[in-house]
């Protein structure tokens, strides 16, 4: 792997504190109307994407997610200011303003979404891992799902083939705990999300989710294991969003003491720490950081504000159409 150095930890810090304030503003604009529809928060959860990034080979590693999908495509490569029009429905936006929060993709960066269904992207990052495995490309594909998702059927088709045929994809959970609003141990009868991988005998286990390190060092075991042509792993990332599953949550399953509990682990606290204790930059230092991302979120959404909404004949440009179509008289 990489080397964790100095400038890893202050890359981390700006990165992660630039997504945790890109969605609170989110958040923020959706109160406003600006936003519509549903918004899934990843604050918290930032640990998984910062070391994940560090073990990737972006020009040849890809990646798909569910929906709480904004920040992913930001990581790897996409202009921050398209995602926002995204979500703001703007025609500047990754899709034109056609997705949405719950869809953002960005092909030229290999981030292939942003699913609304839950488990549907399981078997479409396995699927790009045998297009990486059949034209050999040396690429790996990271599929990330939630812990609502492991109980989805389509997980174990994956699981299934991708062990058969030796895929290079690494299966993330991304286990917050719970799901949309029902916590881990009323959904299973054991609480372990990673021993589902013991059943099809691929390399699987837990990972502490708050630490980038922690996660980097699985990611990249994972990554050599794939590269190899020893096929997939299973990873179970025990992590924490510190919002509702989405905006419209009301959080009723937890209490607020649970939420400030987690918040002593912040993957962004441990990270500063580290920094601060290492010298690695004073206080001023980082506080000019936090100034520069508070800039760059404001720098988005002007963006995001000043873009047009799509003209009403690009929803017709958007579906496929063949003239000599035999079936139609």
């Amino acid at each position: 792997m990489k080397k964790i150095t100095k400038q890893t930890y202050l890359d981390w810090y700006k990165d992660m504190l630039f997504w945790r304030k890109f969605e609170d503003k989110l958040a923020s604009v959706y109160i406003q109307q600006k936003v519509r529809g549903f918004l899934h928060l990843y604050n918290g959860q930032e640990a998984i994407l910062a070391g994940a990034l560090h073990a990737m080979d972006l020009t040849k590693d890809k990646m798909i997610t569910a929906y709480r999908n904004h920040v992913q495509p930001i990581g790897m490569g996409e202009d921050p200011k398209k995602v926002m029009a995204e979500l703001y429905g703007k025609v500047t936006g990754t899709s034109k303003g056609m997705g949405g929060s719950m869809h953002i993709f960005s092909k030229e960066f290999r981030f292939y979404g942003g699913h609304g269904i839950v488990g549907g992207q399981i078997p479409l990052g396995a699927g790009l891992a045998f297009g990486d495995k059949y034209n050999n490309t040396g690429g790996v594909t990271l599929t990330c799902f939630g812990d609502g998702a492991a109980r989805q059927g389509s997980l174990h088709e994956a699981f299934n083939l991708a062990m058969l045929w030796k895929l290079p994809v690494i299966f993330i959970c991304e286990n917050n705990g719970y799901a949309m609003g029902t916590s881990v141990d009323r959904t299973a009868n054991h609480d372990d999300i990673w021993k589902l991988g013991l059943g099809y005998e691929m390399p699987c286990g837990p990972v502490d989710a708050m630490n980038p390190i922690k996660v980097a060092e699985a990611i990249d075991e994972a990554l050599d294991r794939a590269r190899r042509g020893d096929g997939p792993t299973f990873l179970e990332m025990k992590t924490y969003r510190y919002r509702g599953h989405s905006m419209s949550d009301a959080q009723h399953y937890r209490t607020k003491d649970e939420v400030e509990e987690y918040k002593k682990i912040d993957p962004i606290t441990q990270v500063k720490d580290i920094i601060l204790e290492k010298k690695y930059a004073t206080v001023e230092e980082l506080a000019a950081t936090d100034k520069e991302v508070k800039a760059m979120v404001k720098e988005c959404e002007q963006f995001a504000e000043d873009s047009p909404y799509p003209e009403t004949q690009q929803m017709y440009d958007m579906v496929y159409e063949q003239e000599d179509y035999p079936f139609i008289s």
